[in-house]
């Protein structure tokens, strides 16, 4: 992608998700002619320096995306609700990581290995799937393609970096206290997150499960095209910075055959197969912080289910479930001949 010949905003720009954004979009090349900066008023102003480059962010606000033609949103459902109509009445392409338009049935929810197709049906904005569900389903698709996915079910381990930059500090600073033998203090979570684990990631809905439990579901559902399908999850925050991990358990059509089942996985672009658990070798999040691809490792028979599997992946909720992931759907767009200029 050499031909620099867009005007990129990113909304949300002073927090993880939008820090990500800019990097990745300078350390891949992307063709920004022009790359300006957005956050709330209280940020406007401030100065970023990333990759030698110097960007002074500007408030977020309407009427200020009329020369942008892709702006990437991240900052929250509020922010993307209020904003979003604007930038699509003015022309401009958005992308936004929050959960507040993925299951309106206009507007395309987009993992580019599994249904790229959708970039091409968009009406000026692109949803990108909650990081568990991303991380789940780069282990979950190419299995799905071999033996033909009937339901799952699935227990989390989410990093603290999913919840912000907030939730790295409060993490580090319980150990630190711990280790002073001073008094912990919760903040961003409601219980002590520091060598403990809370089964308890956004609002817990009438039915028991939380939110982030029922975007499994659902989004999986929306990806995958597969309205009927059952999933059951419980998602844990553990005290870990960064890159989410996932233990499925997997009911198929087919009969699995485990040799077809780990080739399934290391064909799939978006997947990395280590599965040497004899050699203590799995995926674990330290391992793929900062990585493109998601690993999966520890195939077996499910002893539960008929055709069953049971696998484990591991992968960065800060790329592949947000950054990355719309970063890649606009190079494909690019490439593909979806997304053009405004001025071209």
């Amino acid at each position: 992608m050499a031909t620099s010949s867009f005007t990129v905003g990113i909304v949300g720009a002073t927090g993880a998700v939008g820090q990500e954004l800019l990097r990745l979009l300078l350390e891949r090349d992307f063709p920004c002619e022009r790359l300006r900066l957005f956050a709330s008023a209280r940020s406007a102003g401030k100065v970023i320096t990333q990759g030698g480059q110097t960007f002074t962010v500007e408030e977020a606000r309407a009427g200020v995306f009329g020369d942008i033609d892709l702006a990437f949103f991240a900052a929250g459902g509020g922010v993307t609700r209020s904003l979003a109509p604007d930038a699509v009445a003015a022309g401009c392409v958005v992308i936004d990581k929050s959960s507040a338009l993925r299951m309106e049935p206009d507007v395309p929810l987009v993992i580019p290995e599994i249904n790229p197709e959708g970039l091409r049906q968009h009406k000026g904005i692109i949803a990108n799937p909650n990081c568990s569900t991303a991380v789940m389903l780069m282990g979950l698709w190419p299995l799905h393609k071999a033996f033909g996915l009937k339901r799952a079910i699935v227990a989390t381990y989410q990093s603290v970096s999913g919840t912000g930059a907030e939730a790295v500090r409060e993490l580090e600073g319980q150990v630190q206290a711990h280790v002073a033998g001073s008094p912990i203090k919760a903040q961003v979570y409601p219980q002590q997150i520091a060598f403990n684990c809370l089964p308890h990631i956004d609002t817990f809905g009438p039915d028991g499960y939380t939110g982030e439990e029922t975007k499994m579901a659902q989004e999986s559902r929306k990806i995958m095209g597969l309205p009927e399908l059952r999933v059951s999850a419980t998602t844990v925050r553990v005290p870990v910075v960064r890159a989410h991990s996932i233990a499925v358990s997997a009911e198929f059509e087919r009969p699995v055959d485990l040799a077809e089942a780990r080739r399934a996985v290391s064909e799939f672009e978006g997947a990395e197969l280590i599965d040497a658990p004899e050699n203590n070798s799995y995926p674990t999040p330290l391992a793929f912080a900062e990585k493109v691809k998601c690993g999966v490792g520890r195939l077996r028979r499910d002893t539960a289910f008929d055709n069953g599997l049971s696998f484990w992946v591991s992968g960065d909720n800060l790329w592949r479930g947000a950054a990355l992931n719309a970063l890649m759907n606009a190079e494909l767009m690019i490439r593909e001949g979806w997304l053009k200029p405004k001025k071209g």
